[in-house]
């Protein structure tokens, strides 16, 4: 009987488990879930007279053993599931994790896991329904150390259950970590459509910390080989840094620079492999470049105000958008417990101009209770030049006002709500959140 990469994987993983129970250490530590509901009901009603409301319940479930170095048995889940009242639309059922494993091991440890999983080691590359195997080197409290994986499964749907059909995944990565923070990633992922190379990626991470004044966060992908057999080109398809650097505990600055494509690679393979003809924005993909930074700085106790400017571009040939933003915080206003959050945001784009406004207060009361009341408004001009020499614009605009509470119930219940309303240029909105959280 043969069996597929994942199928082999999972098998030894139960195996190794299996062989080495006797010896698995216990730990104190406990497993963490939390169980939650929430009901969104949302009820609209245009100026023409038409009407409709639509109720969405959903519940997400998640259950993860105790994170800690010691062997033992490892394992997690994450489920979402989500229904429409209307039943305009089926349930969905949604998992991101699902798995089973372990680690066994002295200094040098084997890890072992079979079913759904996210790895975060790979980024935008991470899901996969199959098996891993790691090597690592057992980490001191503070300590660095050497991880070596390699996987191999399917391709997990995203928003229901199932796999994308024909679709198979692969690859490994080499993890570097040290201290709290500090980790450095480099992966190699290979996902193939039958018999065609979907894509072939590098990818690489790194968290680099330097006490409380400076942390920086990076993250690319390279495409190896041209998408979806050498369709499209290979190259960078992204590249991501975050920097923030702290001179004084008064003072802030972020950084960030954003650059890269977006290619529907799955739906281009489909095309190759049914031999439907390929667009040049298909190949090409959406180009896209962001740069800005922010300054903040706190002016009073439990006061802080901030500014922050950036430029993005959406495609190639695109004038880059300016975007401005200014606003604060404060917190225990004048010692009335209130506390109060405002800022405005202006991007400039080249066919319309857009302005966002923003403000929320709250206060808590006692020691379980927290309520908020925010209001947002948005305006987009939009200016049409006639033959005449005359300008004719259209102003629509969105103003939202909304309430929301949060009660926790001893340690383990939370409960929450919020009440929107909204106003477009032609339609109004009324919506409902209710939520119920349990902490297992």
């Amino acid at each position: 009987m043969r069996t597929r990469p994942f199928e082999r994987a999972g098998l030894v993983a139960l195996l190794l488990l299996a062989a080495a129970r006797p010896g698995l250490a216990q730990t104190a530590a406990r497993p963490t879930g939390v169980v939650s509901l929430y009901l969104d009901t949302a009820s609209r009603q245009w100026d023409d007279g038409a009407r409709q409301r639509d109720t969405e319940l959903s519940t997400a479930i998640t259950l993860e053993s105790p994170r800690t170095e010691e062997n033992g048995v490892e394992y997690g889940l994450q489920l979402r599931h989500t229904r429409v009242a209307s039943g305009r639309r089926p349930d969905r059922v949604s998992i991101y994790d699902g798995f089973v494993g372990g680690r066994v091991g002295g200094s040098v440890q084997l890890r072992v896991r079979g079913g759904h999983m996210w790895l975060p080691d790979l980024g935008t590359m991470g899901s996969l329904a199959g098996g891993l195997i790691e090597i690592a080197q057992r980490r001191e409290p503070g300590g660095s150390g050497v991880r070596v994986g390699a996987f191999s499964g399917l391709e997990p749907r995203t928003y229901d259950t199932g796999y994308v059909p024909e679709v198979r995944k692969q690859g490994a990565y080499v993890a570097y970590e040290s201290g709290y923070q500090r980790r450095h990633v480099v992966g190699y992922t290979s996902v193939r459509q039958g018999d065609l190379n979907e894509r072939s990626v590098l990818s690489a991470i790194n968290f680099v910390p330097a006490g409380r004044s400076f942390f920086a966060y990076q993250a690319a992908e390279f495409e190896v080989k041209g998408p979806a057999g050498g369709a499209a080109d290979s190259g960078l398809s992204y590249f991501l840094t975050n920097v923030r650097v702290s001179p004084s505990p008064k003072l802030q600055l972020l950084g960030s620079y954003n650059r890269g494509r977006s290619i529907d690679a799955r739906r281009l393979a489909e095309d190759v492999i049914n031999g439907r003809p390929l667009t040049a924005q298909a190949v090409e993909g959406l180009q896209y470049e962001s740069m800005g930074g922010r300054v903040t700085v706190e002016v009073a106790p439990r006061a802080r105000v901030y500014a922050g400017y950036t430029q993005s571009r959406n495609n190639r040939d695109d004038v880059s958008t300016p975007r401005i933003t200014i606003g604060g915080h404060a917190g225990d206003v004048a010692g009335t417990g209130l506390d109060i959050s405002a800022s405005d945001t202006r991007v400039d784009r080249p066919d319309r101009p857009y302005h966002s406004s923003y403000l929320s207060i709250g206060r808590g009361i006692g020691r379980s209770t927290y309520l908020s009341l925010d209001y947002t408004t948005s305006l987009s001009v939009v200016r049409f030049q006639r033959s005449d020499g005359v300008v004719i614009e259209t102003r629509p605009s969105t103003r939202r006002i909304s309430g929301s509470g949060t009660v926790t119930l001893g340690r383990h219940v939370t409960l929450s709500g919020t009440v929107d309303y909204t106003v477009d240029r032609d339609l109004r909105e009324v919506r409902v959140l209710s939520g119920l959280s349990l902490r297992l």
